[in-house]
């Protein structure tokens, strides 16, 4: 039986770059032969969730929320949007962080659809962050010496939102690989703005847990942390702020090796992917296996 790869991610109307990641990973993932299909959609671009189910022909598509936490668009819009049969959150049985997925059928087209929690609870998105780190610095090593931001958004309108951020600080920082490890935020504490403050080490590497570099990627974060007093100006890597050295990596979305985790997802939910994410991990500068 063939099988079709979907991946759905927000896109935008006001940043034409927003959708890029999307389109590369597709096409890394697409050159690896894992899937007969591999097919984009999104949520403020065409093609939409409401029509990219019409647009493959295999009768098993694994949809991939191209997202960073569990919540509104991966619990409501996307389901409604692709009109899965008898979705329910419960499905997922998770605690925030921990979807997997949920096997479904899409009776007007009349598919099965296995569709799986976001990205960006995966647990291989610690790799991500930390490739980031090493691709923003040069280094294949660096940790010592350095402390590590994962940076989210943060908002009171979803917890899950902080948890994802939390979830990916903690297994860093259990690994023992940089000196310290925070979680920040933009709209909640602790706050992004006072990053130097946050550390002990002299240089900190300041990662975003965004898919695409956008508004706040390029313009908010970098103005407040100090590292810029106007994004249109640029900023140094590293720029010194308060005596520390602030590494800012832009948006983890944007890391190669997030094709890895897409594939993952798809994988543990019945896709049958060969040796694609040993493959991709090492054409994209991953180590196979966690």
């Amino acid at each position: 039986m063939s099988q079709a790869l979907v991946i759905v991610a927000h896109g935008s109307h006001l940043n034409p770059d927003s959708s890029t990641p999307t389109y590369d990973h597709a096409d890394t993932i697409r050159a690896s032969g894992a899937f007969d299909e591999v097919r984009e959609a999104f949520w403020k671009e065409e093609p939409s969730f409401r029509e990219v189910l019409r647009t493959v022909e295999a009768d098993e598509v694994f949809v991939v929320p191209l997202f960073i936490s569990e919540g509104y668009f991966t619990e409501d819009v996307i389901p409604r949007e692709l009109r899965l049969d008898d979705w329910d959150v419960s499905e997922w049985d998770s605690d925030g962080t921990s979807a997997s997925h949920a096997t479904l059928r899409a009776g007007d087209v009349d598919k099965t659809v296995h569709y799986c929690g976001p990205v960006g609870t995966h647990g291989s998105m610690a790799d991500v962050i930390v490739q980031r780190a090493e691709t923003v610095t040069g280094d294949p090593d660096v940790g010592p010496g350095f402390g590590l931001a994962v940076v989210g958004h943060g908002t009171e309108r979803n917890e899950n939102s902080a948890k994802a951020i939390h979830y990916h600080a903690d297994r860093i920082r259990e690994t023992g690989r940089f000196d310290e490890v925070e979680a920040l935020f933009m709209d909640e504490d602790p706050e992004v703005d006072d990053v130097a403050e946050f550390f002990e080490s002299d240089d900190v590497v300041v990662v975003p847990l965004f898919v695409a570099d956008g508004f706040h990627t390029q313009e908010d974060i970098p103005e407040d942390m100090g590292i810029t007093d106007d994004y249109r100006t640029g900023y140094d890597v590293p720029a010194e702020v308060d005596g520390t050295n602030i590494w800012y990596a832009g948006a983890v979305g944007t890391e190669p090796l997030m094709a890895d985790v897409i594939l993952e997802r798809a994988a543990e939910a019945g896709a049958d992917v060969g040796d694609a994410i040993d493959r991709v991990r090492a054409e994209t500068g991953g180590v196979a296996g966690d």
